[in-house]
């Protein structure tokens, strides 16, 4: 899309390079609120000597930040956190314009970003080794961490703050440089970030910023001088990220798409279990790799539970984030809402009975980019709409006779992000973590997305790569290790 004549009012979106925004030379693109459908900024695609600058900033930048102790690299991160704070009510604010969340939504989101910041200024901890004395007669034996280069985060538009927080703090405690292609959708948040995190006091070239879609990421995934790459989206190009940049000798961790599963026991809470459900499913208008997308109804769970999600969903007050009365926000663009009206329909022609079309909601509005909260009841398995990532505010109901009918929906999704049970049996939920094949699991949780200490373990398509992101797997991801024996006479 090119800009229109009102280009000249629309917010600018420039890159960083050494420590400095830069106006890209690059052709523009118009970034819309999903709100209204207005436009609000001018989103560059950078060129290749950008993009190229940016690394070579990077690059340079690294022997000396890699040199820097890690209490000095740590302190300059509780620097960034304390701006981060300071600043929290503007960063929500352009979450909720750029990405369409509500408000309370984008704070959560904020709050998860600022538990990762708090876990990387763990790093002079984190990034210990190991040392035995006497492995051998007189020899000892230590290891050590060490950080590996330049490294890349390619991040979604469905978390503008987390996300980038999930990867370049951490990567920055371990010793490490970075640059960050931000979603081309929500990338004013990203700048901010990255202009806080040089008035927190980072030196010149350590966090550098490009902006663009796929030519942008496949020269950095096949530029020499970058050692690893994140990156999080659908599993499409999660897939294409880990085979491109693993061919040509980086590193990778690529989470992508998912279709997660709660199963609900006869014997759930219906209060708490309509609760969870309702905000996974529904929360961000759908749009995040852990919400619930089908929900197993073993038994004679199903009927109450249908009625009462369909009774839930229609008391939601959908509209502008920005509101305080909405309780459901739009979906990113005007492309994501036609493929996720898309599958309603799909899921009627397959045969399942639409217990609450979402469709009407989105035909009341003349602005924006809104899809109501939908619920397709009696949705076979094997069918599109319980098979595939909607990414969207449409949740499918499988009906099952038993925990391991439900166990073996679960098994049978190409995707292993989370799944989670309602229930209040031990027994059953101890059978359930053990069995269910994802790689989060919740229990009477609706999303069992992990603290930053604990990794975001993906299993199946919806992950690639080794080690996760977060958690100890992150410090390992961001680091190698050097083993050290020694001997010396007598």
């Amino acid at each position: 899309m090119s800009p229109t004549a009102t280009a000249l009012e629309l917010k600018s979106c420039p890159l960083y390079i050494d420590g400095k925004p830069v106006i890209s030379r690059g052709p523009k693109d118009i970034q819309r609120n999903p709100a209204t459908g207005e436009a609000v900024a001018e989103i560059p695609r950078c060129t290749a000597e950008e993009i190229s600058a940016a690394v070579a900033s990077a690059h340079a930048a690294f022997e000396s930040w890699s040199k820097t102790p890690v209490l000095q690299r740590c302190r300059i991160l509780f620097k960034f956190r304390e701006l981060l704070e300071s600043r929290a009510d503007e960063l929500i604010a352009l979450v909720t314009e750029e990405n369409g969340k509500t408000l309370d939504e984008a704070k959560g989101s904020f709050q998860r970003g600022i538990e990762c910041v708090e876990f990387a200024c763990g790093a002079p901890t984190l990034m210990m080794g190991d040392t035995v004395d006497r492995v051998g007669s007189g020899v000892d034996a230590w290891s050590t961490r060490h950080p590996i280069g330049v490294c890349v985060g390619i991040t979604p538009f469905n978390f503008p703050v987390m996300v980038p927080l999930w990867m370049f703090p951490m990567a920055l405690a371990c010793g490490n440089t970075f640059v960050l292609k931000p979603s081309d959708k929500v990338p004013r948040t990203s700048v901010r970030l990255v202009e806080i995190a040089y008035q927190a006091g980072l030196p010149a070239g350590v966090l550098n910023l490009v902006h663009g879609a796929k030519n942008t990421v496949d020269q950095l995934l096949t530029d020499s001088r970058v050692k690893a790459v994140s990156f999080v989206g659908s599993s499409a190009v999660a897939r294409y990220i880990y085979q491109t940049a693993a061919n040509n000798g980086k590193r990778v961790q690529a989470l992508g798409g998912a279709k997660n599963h709660s199963v609900v026991m006869p014997d759930h809470d219906m209060k708490t279990t309509v609760s969870a459900i309702m905000g996974s499913s529904f929360g961000c208008a759908g749009e995040r790799c852990l919400a619930t997308s089908v929900v197993v109804a073993v038994g004679e769970a199903a009927d109450p539970l249908v009625k009462e999600l369909v009774n839930a969903a229609n008391g939601l007050t959908i509209g502008s984030g920005a509101e305080k009365a909405t309780s459901m926000g739009p979906v990113i663009s005007e492309e994501a809402k036609k493929r996720i009206l898309s599958y309603i329909e799909v899921g009627e022609k397959e045969g399942a009975t639409l217990a609450r079309d979402g469709r009407k909601d989105a035909a009341a509005r003349n602005n924006g980019f809104f899809v109501g909260p939908t619920v397709l009841d009696h949705v076979d398995p094997k069918s599109r709409v319980a098979k595939e990532e909607i990414f969207g505010p449409v949740l499918s109901v499988v009906r099952v006779k038993t925990l391991k009918d439900a166990l073996d929906v679960i098994s049978h999704s190409e995707y292993g992000n989370a799944a989670s049970i309602f229930t209040r049996s031990g027994s059953v939920a101890r059978e359930f973590t053990q069995n269910a094949t994802a790689g989060m699991i919740g229990v009477n949780v609706g999303v069992p997305a992990p603290v930053a200490f604990f990794p975001f373990s993906g299993w199946k398509n919806s992950f690639f790569g080794d080690l996760h992101a977060l958690g100890k797997d992150a410090v390992h991801f961001y680091t190698e290790t050097k083993v050290v024996t020694c001997r010396w006479p007598d």
